[in-house]
């Protein structure tokens, strides 16, 4: 390779006289020129734009990707040009181990098959995140990042291109100054014009790219506003079918699971912070107060005890945590740690359960028991 040895001592020449103008300045020695008011307000300005889209933009890929370990993953596909292996979100294999759970434990009991049910919700959850993660990379992140690799690199160079023409432009000041002879004179003279024009040339290049900026703005803004609206589907996704979920486990378990899934304290009669299947699930907790009067426990009450009849499927077995004295003879009188055996009916009181134990039966309070699976 032939090397021009005249241009590489140029270059060092050159090199050499701009860092020693750059130290004189920091030290107060020599002149700086400075640039005129409105290009210094377009510099704040971008490096502000720089600093701000680069925080947004790594904060947004943490929201969106909060795995340290797949985000780095993520960035050398990137960097290599190839393709993302798809990757399960969370809920998705969250979902697939409920369903592959429900096969252990039988897809025909009532646990099984509402670990069915919410596994595939848990599915649905995930591919609507994993929608999410897809529009907010095409619309929102890709865009910020071809600022920050593209356009925001072009701007440093032409920055850095425009401060060396000014340190050329004061050397070339300072040599004038210097100069006493009148021939040292008018070649420095010719030296600070030619500086001067590519000074000038230079700070009109990076002038318009510093006003390109605004044009950023509105780009980032209509990006902003779509990656808000991805959220917005996302998170009426993800509501629609935690709704259907309850929907669905309510209408399928309901008389299985009493109180289980109920989402309306004034429904039940107590307040969430006291529902009386949490008060149950409690052995260690003292006696509770005798529970209201049940002669509504059955709607109307136009339905005798003896005519109720246990349902085909839904009956469960429970421990009785504290004794209970019968307040007339539809109600069961319960002793504590024995094994009952109860079921709802259609109407009934949430906070009442019908119970047998042997040949006696009768409407027993849900607050007294511990259900068991």
């Amino acid at each position: 390779m032939d090397f021009n040895v005249k241009k590489l001592a140029s270059d060092a020449g050159v090199f050499f006289t701009r860092a020693v103008q750059y130290t004189e300045e920091k030290l107060g020695q020599a002149e700086k020129t400075e640039l005129d008011a409105h290009l210094e307000n377009l510099i704040a300005r971008a490096d502000c734009t720089k600093n701000w889209t680069e925080k947004i933009f790594r904060q947004t890929e943490v929201l969106l990707q909060p795995n340290p370990s797949a985000r780095i993953e993520e960035f050398f596909y990137e960097k290599l040009d190839k393709k993302l292996p798809t990757r399960t979100t969370n809920a998705e294999l969250l979902g697939q181990y409920m369903q592959d759970a429900a096969k252990d434990f039988g897809p025909g009991t009532p646990y099984g098959s509402t670990l069915i049910t919410v596994g595939e919700y848990q599915k649905r959850l995930g591919g609507a995140e994993r929608e999410l993660l897809q529009t907010s990379a095409i619309n929102f992140l890709t865009p910020l990042r071809n600022f920050l690799e593209g356009d925001w690199k072009t701007i440093s160079r032409e920055r850095k291109l425009l401060e060396n023409r000014r340190l050329d432009l004061d050397v070339c000041k300072a040599r004038l100054k210097k100069a006493k002879l009148a021939e040292a004179k008018a070649a420095a003279e010719q030296e600070l014009r030619l500086a001067q024009t590519e000074f000038d040339r230079q700070a009109e290049v990076t002038r318009l790219l510093l006003e390109g900026i605004s044009s950023t703005h509105v780009n980032h803004l209509r990006c902003l506003q779509e990656f808000v609206e991805a959220q917005a589907a996302y998170y009426a996704q993800c509501h629609k079918h935690m709704q259907d979920l309850q929907k669905e486990l309510s209408s399928a378990n309901g008389d299985t699971f009493p109180n289980a899934f109920a989402t309306n304290a004034s429904a039940s009669g107590v307040s969430a912070g006291h529902s009386p299947l949490a008060t149950a699930t409690l052995p260690g907790a003292s006696s509770p107060s005798h529970p209201h009067n049940a002669s509504n426990a059955l709607g109307s009450g136009t339905l005798k005890i003896e005519e109720v009849k246990p349902p085909a499927t839904g009956t469960r077995k429970a421990k009785v945590l504290y004794d209970y004295d019968a307040a007339d003879t539809s109600e069961l009188s319960l002793l504590a740690d024995e094994l009952i055996t109860v079921y709802t009916v259609p109407g009934m009181d949430p906070d009442w359960l019908i119970g047998e134990r042997g040949n006696q039966k009768g409407k027993v309070p849900v607050t007294y028991l511990e259900l068991l699976s």
